[in-house]
């Protein structure tokens, strides 16, 4: 139990990641505190009010990875989690006013590439097959730590032999392609295997968006095996869910779960160090000047916020924060929350199209385009023809909105942190304004239905949601920052210089999205250096 400000673990964010690792802290035994500098609990997975009686995820907004055992292990269903899985998961309109969707059943989405491509509709089972398979032997890793490689001890070759055994018996062929996905590019692989340009792009509209890259550059191709990895309440490959309630229903379940395991949860916290003594963790100290005494500290900022920002210079060897330095930040994306008299009629849409289907769409039309998208974004400019990921959540979820009122979210995908001219202050608008361009050239009715709008710059995005940079994967998703080089080569493994300093967030492996996998990760470590064990799991 804890003592006044004396607690075993302290976790500073109460981001997904954060309530996850002191939900399973707190089912150990210790006594856990969480931190969270906002007024309200789940970093970028919330639900929040953008006009009166109007409520939209403002940030991450479609669950397709929440891990499935941490669904079951912390009861999230019994705290309300309901998600609802989108059919279609993805539906590109183009502009000549053909619709292409990819639907839950294999067989339907056969039918609907057939349109297009018979030659392509085949090939489409063999490669969903292949790239799902490829995905199953890469799953475990996202439960456990990434190996460490280091061959001069006994537990590194333990880990050698743990990560050889994911792969028994995988053939030499599924070993090239594996490699090939981690390394290629997603314009390449679609290229080789189909000749429609509109197959190429329902394809590209399953990307990893926030990731930086066009979709000729290498590494690109990850998306598509990332995607496929399970996800939801029923461990499905490729999910996708609409969150009933909005993102922040996953945090509210959280919330409650760790609070029925004894967590205590403070908002308005802002933190502004962690003390330490003698390379050991000793005390968090908040912004209004008071300390909370603790051995542990499990962060959920991403690194460069932690190690550069809480933990004074001095305490941290210089290669390693030098390392820190170097992570690739610099977000490549935006927000932009919609408020609408009236849904989106998009062009070419069939006119007995169901709510779910009504619910997505993606704008972009063509592997070109994205490509241009992002030369233009990569120089400091903002493309004026944007890549746009639109979600329609009210009409799967009328709780969001009151009647006669939508719920509309826009991810865009490749805008400039860093922009060559101006700043973000002076091109918020402008943004704003592009967003609505690009809709409107396939839903017409979208300007004239405009009630009010939400924008958050990559900037906003640092600003109120404590993104370094802006980046939502608290670090690009690339080879070199991935596995065994996540954060940064030598502390892969959520530990870091300063004995009980570790990081929880999606700056640790296996990376960014709503999972819930860092930590859970890290609190397992925490719990195997501290010899607990986590008894509600059966673990």
């Amino acid at each position: 139990m804890s003592r006044g400000n004396k607690y075993e673990a302290v976790i500073i964010g109460a981001g997904h990641n954060g309530l996850t690792a002191a939900a399973y802290l707190a089912g150990a035994g210790l006594s856990t505190l969480v931190l969270e500098r906002r007024e309200i609990v789940g970093g970028c997975c919330v639900t929040e009010e953008i006009a009166p009686g109007c409520r939209a995820s403002t940030t991450s907004y479609i669950a397709s990875m929440l891990r499935p055992e941490i669904i079951r292990d912390l009861e999230l269903a019994r705290y309300g989690l309901r998600m609802v899985p989108c059919d279609p998961a993805l539906q590109v309109p183009f502009p000549d006013g053909e619709v292409v969707s990819w639907w839950a059943d294999r067989d339907r989405t056969v039918a609907e590439l057939g349109r297009l491509s018979v030659k392509d509709a085949n090939r489409f089972v063999r490669v969903d097959d292949q790239l799902k398979k490829l995905a199953r032997y890469l799953q475990p890793f996202f439960l456990e730590p990434p190996p460490e490689l280091e061959v001069d001890s006994l537990h590194g070759w333990w880990n050698l032999l743990r990560t050889g055994k994911r792969f028994r018996g995988i053939r030499s062929t599924e070993i090239t392609q594996l490699i090939s996905f981690l390394t290629g590019s997603l314009g390449d692989f679609l290229d080789r295997n189909y000749e429609s340009d509109k197959v190429k792009t329902l394809f590209l509209a399953n990307s990893v968006y926030g990731k930086h890259g066009g979709p000729y550059d290498p590494g690109t191709a990850l998306g598509l095996l990332f995607h496929l990895l399970s996800g939801g309440e029923h461990e499905l490959q490729g999910f996708y869910g609409h969150v009933m309630g909005g993102m922040g229903a996953i945090t509210q379940a959280l919330a409650e779960a760790a609070r029925n395991r004894g967590v205590a949860i403070r908002t308005s916290a802002p933190v502004a160090r962690i003390d330490v003594r003698n390379g050991q963790v000793r005390a968090v100290v908040l912004e209004d000047g008071s300390e909370i005494s603790t051995r542990t500290v499990l962060s959920n900022a991403d690194p460069k916020r932690t190690f550069l920002g809480l933990i004074a210079a001095s305490e941290l060897p210089e290669d390693f924060r030098r390392a820190v330095q170097g992570i690739k930040m610099s977000g490549p994306c935006a927000k932009v929350n919609l408020v609408l008299a009236e849904e989106p009629k998009v062009n070419g849409r069939p006119p007995d199209a169901g709510p779910a289907e009504r619910s997505l769409f993606t704008l972009v039309p063509s592997l070109e385009f994205a490509e241009r998208c992002y030369d233009i974004a990569k120089f400091g400019e903002i493309p004026e023809q944007l890549w746009v990921d639109c979600v329609v959540a009210s009409n799967v979820d009328p709780s969001l909105a009151p009647k006669g009122r939508h719920i509309m979210t826009c991810f865009v995908q490749f805008v400039p942190y860093f922009l060559r001219s101006g700043t973000w202050e002076e091109n918020r608008e402008l943004l704003g304004e592009r967003v609505i361009n690009k809709i409107a050239e396939y839903a017409p009715n979208v300007p004239r239905a405009l009630v009010a709008r939400q924008v958050l710059t990559p900037l906003d995005l640092e600003r109120i949601y404590g993104l370094s940079e802006g980046n939502i994967f608290h670090g690009d998703l690339t080879l070199e920052q991935l596995f065994f080089m996540r954060p940064v080569p030598g502390w892969s493994q959520y530990r870091s210089p300063i004995q009980g300093l570790y990081l929880c967030g999606a700056g640790a492996h296996p990376g960014g999205g709503v999972t819930g996998a860092p930590g859970h990760n890290a609190a397992f470590q925490v719990l195997r250096d501290l010899g607990r064990r986590y008894r509600q799991a059966g673990r």
